[in-house]
C-alpha cells in the first residue's frame, strides 16, 4: 500500500487536512457516519478497506471530519462511495475537496473514468466536483 498523501485543503473551510491513505478505523468511520446519517448501523469496515482503491479522508484538530471511498475494477474504472461531511463542516467546499482529491488520486493511480451515483438533490454538488450527468441504470438484489 502507498504511503498517505497529505494536502492541505484549499477551500473555504480552512484547517482541515486532507489525505490519501491515511490511517483509519472502523471506530472513527462509524462516529463520523453516526453524526452524518441518521439510523446509521455500527459498521465493520474493514473488509470495505481492505478492497478500496484509495480513500481520502478530512480531519479538524485530529477528528475526522470527511471521508470518500474509491473502488477500481482492476482497471480503467474507479467508483467513487460514501462520500461524507460531518453536518458541523458542511457548506464550507470540503465536500467538493474531498472529491476532487479523490479524482486526482485515482487518475494518478491509472484509473480513466470516476463514477458515482447520486440522488437528484445531489446533482448540483457533483456537477461542482466536475461530474456530468450520464444515463445509467441500478438494479436493486436486495429486494
Amino acid at each position: 500500500m502507498t504511503e498517505p498523501v497529505t494536502a492541505p485543503v484549499t477551500d473555504p473551510s480552512a484547517g482541515a487536512v486532507l489525505a490519501v491513505d491515511a490511517g483509519l478505523t472502523s471506530k472513527a468511520l462509524n462516529a463520523l457516519f453516526h453524526a452524518s446519517w441518521p439510523g446509521h448501523r455500527d459498521t465493520d469496515f474493514e473488509p470495505v478497506f481492505a478492497r478500496r482503491l484509495l480513500h481520502v479522508t478530512a480531519r479538524r484538530d485530529g477528528r475526522l471530519v470527511g471521508y470518500v471511498n474509491v473502488v477500481g475494477d482492476g482497471g480503467a474504472h474507479a467508483f467513487l462511495l460514501d462520500t461524507t461531511v460531518h453536518p458541523a463542516e458542511r457548506r464550507r467546499g470540503l465536500g467538493v475537496a474531498l472529491v476532487r482529491e479523490a479524482a486526482r488520486a485515482a487518475r494518478e493511480r491509472g484509473a480513466h473514468w470516476l463514477h458515482v451515483d447520486y440522488e437528484p438533490h445531489l446533482t448540483g454538488f457533483y456537477e461542482q466536483c466536475g461530474f456530468r450527468p450520464t444515463a445509467a441504470g441500478l438494479l436493486a438484489l436486495n429486494g
